[in-house]
């Protein structure tokens, strides 16, 4: 889940992206915004419309990482 509720932030599980990022603007998000790692939701795929934006590998890494922490944590 992506969420703009920036004070929501999670350290070590979530992931901040900020407009001052390099990939800020591939991301599409209109405003600062974090990625929910603990808060996942499985949707039909028929809902997805389409794309809004991509990350930067590097951050994609880190939110499997933190993914994977969280599940062995559980």
């Amino acid at each position: 889940m992506i969420s703009s509720q920036i004070h929501q932030y999670v350290p070590d599980i979530d992931e901040e992206i900020t407009s001052s990022e390099p990939d800020f603007q591939e991301s599409g998000l209109k405003q600062p915004s974090i990625i929910r790692v603990s808060r996942l939701a499985v949707v039909e795929e028929g809902i997805l419309i389409g794309k809004l934006g991509q990350i930067e590998s590097a951050r994609l890494i880190r939110l499997k990482i933190n993914l994977c922490n969280w599940i062995k944590s559980a």
